[in-house]
């Protein structure tokens, strides 16, 4: 697991939708095929980046405010990042 690689995931991310990121289980251990260390150090790694990029990065069980309406990320989803609008 790189810097380069973590980089270069969330930057295609953000090209798709530079408000809103969201890591699956399914996303990051069957597509990418991460291990669970893997995954678990890929997340760490994401969470630290998003954050510098200003982003409220939260984890499963965790409610959030997105689009004027409050949500809850769900069980399949590892983290979600909302851009901060300074």
């Amino acid at each position: 697991m790189t810097l380069e690689y973590v980089s270069n995931n969330i930057d295609k991310k953000i090209l798709k939708n530079e408000q809103i990121i969201k890591y699956t289980f399914y996303e990051l251990r069957v597509r990418e095929n991460l291990s669970e260390e893997e995954m678990y150090c890929f997340l760490n790694l994401a969470r630290t980046r998003l954050t510098n990029l200003n982003f409220k990065v939260y984890s499963t069980g965790q409610k959030y405010f997105y689009d004027y309406k409050e949500k809850l990320v769900k069980e399949n989803e590892m983290i979600v990042a909302v851009k901060i609008n300074l």
